[in-house]
């Protein structure tokens, strides 16, 4: 309702002060919350689908953390601990996110245990030089600071781009291309490559 106020030179009317309303966010069900929700109902078989998403990723955060004979085993102890674990998911829309932090958990799980050694054989193979090579810069990528070698790998090894790394790490776009950027330029300094002007 307006008010009305009689001043000297005619009628004012004025407005309430407008009223605040509590307006309920919505919050956009992604894919993977759905595939979580079914899979929680007991449609074991949709975990598949959350791998088929999800693995290159986990391949790329623990490519970039562990010694590469590691990765195949440890990708699938991940997978099992994310299918058991679940349950205790909080947000079906942060699955990606969840599963990268269960990645880096399970990375850096690995270092903390106790190592079986092994002999060498006599005689070793020597090793391709492209092969050779790969390794030789992967490990200089496993130099980098935490946040530069994980989106490099995701990107250089696995293929994904920079708003796939973003989706699938839960990490902000803007993040990701600064990330590359930075990681592409300290890795070029490392390499000896000078960039061209």
């Amino acid at each position: 309702m307006s008010e009305l106020d009689l001043t000297g030179n005619g009628i004012l009317f004025s407005s309430p002060a407008p009223t605040k309303v509590a307006v309920a966010a919505v919050t956009e069900i992604t894919v993977e919350a759905r595939l979580v929700a079914r899979v929680r109902a007991g449609e074991r078989d949709v975990f598949g689908e959350l791998y088929s998403r999800y693995a290159a990723m986990v391949h790329g955060i623990l490519l970039a953390r562990v010694p590469r004979a590691e990765v195949d085993d440890l990708a699938q102890d991940v997978f099992l601990s994310a299918y058991k674990n679940l349950g205790s998911l909080r947000n079906s829309n942060a699955f990606g996110p969840w599963l990268a932090m269960i990645t880096r958990n399970r990375a850096m799980e690995f270092y903390r245990r106790e190592k079986k050694t092994e002999e060498l054989p006599d005689e070793i193979p020597i090793r391709a030089s492209k092969l050779a090579e790969a390794t030789e810069i992967l490990d200089v990528i496993r130099s980098l600071p935490d946040a530069y070698k994980e989106t490099l790998v995701l990107r250089l090894v696995e293929g994904m781009t920079g708003p796939e790394i973003a989706e699938r790490t839960g990490l902000k776009a803007d993040s990701v291309r600064v990330n590359l950027h930075r990681g592409m330029k300290m890795l070029r300094e490392k390499l000896g490559i000078t960039e061209r002007s």
